[in-house]
């Protein structure tokens, strides 16, 4: 499973996992090609989606936070060159996403 070698990487397989749920994965994994029961499945499923939760949310609270440094700066910067209303731009989510993704995608070396 892919989301097992993600979540590995990212270092949330064993903070995000319960012992019980990281062993439902290992041997569904090694044991089943094919999901046929219901129950496994709807098991297999709930622990995938807490793993792709933990997974964005960490992502975007990595891009959040380096996305709030930055608009601070900026807002402080422009407050100085004259503009009173930016100010209101460190309080902009989309202005932040924004901020955040462009400093950790390496664009601006």
């Amino acid at each position: 499973m892919k989301i097992k070698v993600r979540a590995l990487r990212r270092k949330v397989w064993f903070k995000a996992l319960s012992r019980v749920e990281r062993g439902v994965i290992d041997l569904t994994i090694r044991c089943v090609e094919r999901i046929r029961s219901h129950a496994l499945m709807k098991t297999v499923l709930a622990i995938v989606d807490k793993l792709l939760r933990t997974l964005e949310d960490n992502y975007l609270t990595k891009i959040e936070r380096a996305g709030r440094e930055i608009a601070a700066q900026i807002c402080e910067l422009a407050r100085r060159w004259g503009n009173l209303r930016a100010v209101l731009w460190k309080y902009d989510l989309d202005f932040i996403r924004f901020l955040g993704i462009n400093s950790l995608s390496g664009h601006n070396k």
